[in-house]
C-alpha cells in the first residue's frame, strides 16, 4: 500500500474511532478481561495501519521538500495511537480527544496535499 492509500485509510479509521467515542458515554471496566480481548482484537489493525503510515510518511518527509516536518509525523503517530485507545476506554476529556482528532486530521491532510 502506498502513502496516499494508507493516509486515506487512516483518516477513515480515525473517523470511525471518533464516531465510536461519541456513541459511548461510559468508561469501560478496566478489569474486564473479555473487554480487554475485544479491544486488543479490534485495535490491532488500527495500530498496524498507523505504524505502516508512520514509516512511509517519515521517509517521505525526510526525502523531499514538503510543508510537513518529521516531528509532526512523530507527534501525529503518537496522537493516533492515543485516539485508538481513548476511543475504547473513554478516559479523556472530550476537548482533549477533539484536539487529538483535529490535529491528526490536519497533518494527514497536509501529507495528502504534498503528495
Amino acid at each position: 500500500m502506498d502513502l496516499q492509500q494508507s493516509t486515506i485509510q487512516l483518516k477513515e479509521a480515525i473517523d470511525t474511532l471518533h464516531d465510536r467515542y461519541l456513541a459511548h458515554s461510559e468508561p469501560a471496566d478496566r478489569t474486564d478481561h473479555e473487554f480487554f480481548e475485544k479491544v486488543k482484537r479490534e485495535t490491532t489493525p488500527h495500530f498496524t495501519l498507523a505504524q505502516e503510515w508512520f514509516e512511509q510518511a517519515e521517509v517521505f518527509v525526510k526525502s523531499r521538500e514538503v510543508s510537513v516536518h518529521p516531528n509532526q509525523i512523530q507527534s501525529t503517530h503518537e496522537n493516533i495511537e492515543m485516539l485508538i485507545l481513548h476511543s475504547y476506554y473513554l478516559d479523556v476529556d472530550k476537548n482533549r480527544y477533539k484536539n487529538l482528532y483535529n490535529s491528526s486530521h490536519y497533518v494527514l491532510d497536509m501529507v495528502l496535499d504534498n503528495l
